[in-house]
C-alpha cells in the first residue's frame, strides 16, 4: 500500500460522506501529508503545546505513520462570513458539517487500513481540549504542521497550500510510509516580510495580536455564536480571521 491508495480512499470517505449526508456545505480538493511517528517534533509538541499533549505511540502503539489531511472549504462558505460581528450561518453549518465528515473519514481510512492488515487510531476532530486551559492533547494543526501540511500564521491556523480556511483531521497507523518534507519558507505574509496583518484586523473579539492570541478572549466570540446557533448544533465558531485574508484561499505568492 501506497500513499496514493490512502488519498484514493480519503476521496472516497468524502464522496461517501457526502452522499449519506447530503450536506449543502461544498469543499475543495483535499490536501493529505505524511509524517514519521518517531518524528523528535512530536516529543516537541510537550512544551510548544501542552505537556499532556499525547505521542503517535500514545494513541497506538507502535505506531509508524501519521496521516494529517486538510479539507478546504468552497469560496462561498468563506464569502457568507465576511460580514458583521457573528458568524454567517452557512458558516456555523459548515463546521458541524466538517465535524461529522472528518469523523467518517477518520473511520473509513482506520477500516481501510485494519483490512490491509495494518493498525490505526484517531481522535475526534474537535472538542477534545481542556475546558479552562482550552488547550488540546492532540492538536490537528501542529500534527499537520510536522507532517507538512503548511505553515502557521499569525491568526494560529495553519496555512496550506490551498490556504487555511478549512478543517484538519489526522489518524496514527501502524503502516511504514516515508514522511513528507516540511516547508520552509514562511507562507504568512507578516512573518514572511512583515506586510500583512489583515487577520488582526478582522478579529472581531481583539484576541489577537502578532505576538499572541487571548484564548479565552476569542472562546468568548466562538461561545456567542453557539447560543446563536444551538439550533444547528455545537457550533462554537468564529473564523473571522479566517476570511477575506490573502492566505485564505491559497498560499500568498
Amino acid at each position: 500500500m501506497d500513499k496514493k491508495a490512502i488519498y484514493r480512499e480519503l476521496e472516497k470517505a468524502i464522496a461517501f460522506g457526502m452522499e449519506r449526508n447530503r450536506f449543502d456545505t461544498r469543499w475543495g480538493t483535499p490536501l493529505v501529508a505524511f509524517a514519521a511517528a518517531d518524528d523528535p517534533l512530536f516529543a516537541d509538541l510537550k512544551e510548544a503545546v501542552s505537556g499532556t499533549h499525547l505521542l503517535p505511540g500514545d494513541l497506538l502503539p507502535g505506531a509508524r505513520t501519521v496521516v494529517a489531511f486538510f479539507l478546504p472549504l468552497a469560496p462561498a462558505v468563506a464569502a457568507s462570513n465576511y460580514s458583521g460581528f457573528l458568524a454567517s450561518q452557512a458558516w456555523a453549518q459548515a463546521y458541524l458539517d466538517a465535524n461529522l465528515l472528518i469523523g467518517e473519514i477518520g473511520w473509513h481510512l482506520k477500516a481501510f487500513l485494519e483490512d490491509h492488515g495494518h493498525a490505526a487510531a484517531l481522535t475526534q476532530a474537535t472538542h477534545n481540549f481542556d475546558p479552562d486551559r482550552l488547550i488540546s492533547d492532540w492538536s490537528h494543526r501542529h500534527v499537520a504542521f510536522i507532517a507538512g501540511l503548511g505553515r502557521f500564521g499569525v491568526n494560529r491556523m495553519l496555512i496550506t497550500e490551498r490556504g487555511c480556511c478549512g478543517r484538519l483531521g489526522s489518524l496514527v497507523t501502524s503502516l511504514p510510509l516515508d514522511p513528507d518534507p516540511r516547508p520552509e519558507e514562511e507562507f504568512c505574509l507578516f512573518r514572511r516580510d512583515g506586510s500583512c496583518l489583515r487577520c488582526v484586523e478582522r478579529c472581531v473579539g481583539k484576541a489577537l495580536s502578532p505576538q499572541d492570541l487571548d484564548r479565552h478572549t476569542c472562546y468568548a466570540v466562538c461561545l456567542k455564536n453557539e447560543a446563536v446557533f444551538q439550533n444547528l448544533g455545537k457550533a462554537d465558531v468564529c473564523g473571522k480571521c479566517l476570511v477575506d485574508v490573502p492566505c485564505s484561499g491559497a498560499k500568498p505568492g
